[in-house]
C-alpha cells in the first residue's frame, strides 16, 4: 500500500516480485585496507527509503520503478574469497531477471564479483563488458597478499577484464600512488581525475566514457561513495576533503543510469557508524533516487 507521502520505500517488492530492477545487499566487511562496518551499509540503505520522496520536482515526475529485494547474500564469516561466489551467483541471477541490478555494499570488494556475476548472467566474456568507476582511487594495489576493498579492479585485470574496457572518474591527488597510475595508463584505462570533471562538465565526461566503451555489450557502473567531499559524507573512511560534490555525484549517476547497457551499479564502502547524524544517509538515499530517476529516461 502507498504511504500518505509517496517515498522510496513504496517500490519495494518481494524477491520474487516481477519488477525491473532487482537489489542485492552485499554485506562484505572483511579485507578493507581501513577496517570497519562497510556490512551495515545495506540495513541503513533500506532504513532510510522512507525519508526519500518519489517526485522529482524539477522534472516534474514520480518515480515508479519496482525493485525487487532479494535480501542480503549470506556473508557471515566468509573473506573475500569465500565472499566471491556467493556474490557472483547472486548477481548472475539478479541481472538473469531484472533490467538493472543494484548491488549494495558493504566495501569495494564486492566490485569484482559484480562484474563476473553481471557478465555470467548476459553470456557474455569479459572482453564484451566495460567498467566504469566514480572513485577517488585507482584500486589497483597489488594482488601479493590477497584480495582486499583496495584491488578490485586490479583483480578484474587479472581475471581477463581489458584495460581499454575500464574507465575510472574522479581520481583525486594525493590519494593514490605513481606506479597504479602508470599501471592504469599502460592498460588502456580512460582516466578522468576529479579536475578533470571540473574542466569537462558532466555532459562531456559521460560522453567521454561511453564512446571509449563503444564495443562493450554491457557496463558495471561502481558507485565508491568515497569519491564525495569528506564533508558532504562523513561515513566514507577512503573520503578526503576536496573530494566530489555531491550534486556532481548524482548528476552523473542519474546519466549513467540512463544508458541501456548499463545493467548493473553498486554502492560501496560506506560505513554507517562512522557518521553519527544522517547526512551520509541521506546522501545514500538520494543515490538510489538518481539512479531510478535515469533509468526511467531509457528507451
Amino acid at each position: 500500500m502507498t504511504s500518505a507521502w509517496p517515498n522510496l520505500a513504496d517500490l519495494l517488492r518481494p524477491a520474487e516480485a516481477d519488477a525491473p530492477v532487482g537489489l542485492v545487499g552485499a554485506p562484505l566487511g572483511t579485507g578493507s585496507v581501513t577496517p570497519g562496518r562497510c556490512d551495515l551499509a545495506p540495513a541503513a540503505l533500506r532504513k532510510v527509503l522512507r525519508r526519500i520522496g518519489l517526485y522529482d520536482l524539477d522534472r516534474r515526475s514520480e518515480l515508479s520503478s519496482a525493485i525487487a529485494d532479494h535480501g542480503d547474500v549470506a556473508l557471515d564469516g566468509l573473506d573475500i574469497e569465500g565472499a566471491t561466489g556467493p556474490l557472483r551467483e547472486a548477481v548472475r541471477a539478479s541481472v538473469e531477471r531484472h533490467a538493472l541490478t543494484l548491488l549494495i555494499g558493504g566495501n569495494n570488494a564486492v566490485t569484482r564479483p559484480g562484474v563476473l556475476g553481471m557478465a555470467e548472467g548476459l553470456g557474455l566474456g569479459l572482453s564484451e563488458v566495460g567498467l566504469i568507476t566514480l572513485d577517488a582511487h585507482f584500486d589497483m594495489r597489488g594482488l601479493e597478499d590477497g584480495l582486499s576493498n583496495g584491488n578490485p579492479v586490479r583483480a578484474l585485470r587479472r581475471d581477463g577484464l581489458p584495460g581499454a574496457n575500464i574507465v575510472q572518474i574522479g581520481l583525486a591527488p594525493f590519494a593514490n600512488s605513481r606506479a597504479m597510475h602508470e599501471d592504469a595508463l599502460d592498460g588502456g584505462h580512460l582516466i578522468v581525475t576529479l579536475q578533470d570533471t571540473l574542466i569537462d562538465g558532466s555532459d562531456e565526461t559521460v560522453a567521454a566514457a561511453l564512446a571509449h566503451l563503444a564495443g562493450c555489450e554491457a557496463i558495471f557502473l561502481d558507485c565508491d561513495i568515497d569519491v564525495i567531499d569528506r564533508s558532504q559524507f562523513p561515513g566514507a573512511p577512503g573520503g578526503r576533503p576536496g573530494g566530489m560534490i555531491d550534486g556532481e555525484f548524482f548528476e552523473f549517476v542519474r546519466r549513467f543510469a540512463a544508458e541501456p547497457r548499463v545493467r548493473a551499479i553498486d554502492l560501496t564502502e560506506w560505513d554507517p557508524p562512522l557518521d553519527p547524524t544522517d547526512l551520509s544517509a541521506l546522501v545514500a538515499g538520494r543515490w538510489l533516487a538518481e539512479v531510478l530517476a535515469g533509468f526511467e529516461t531509457r528507451p
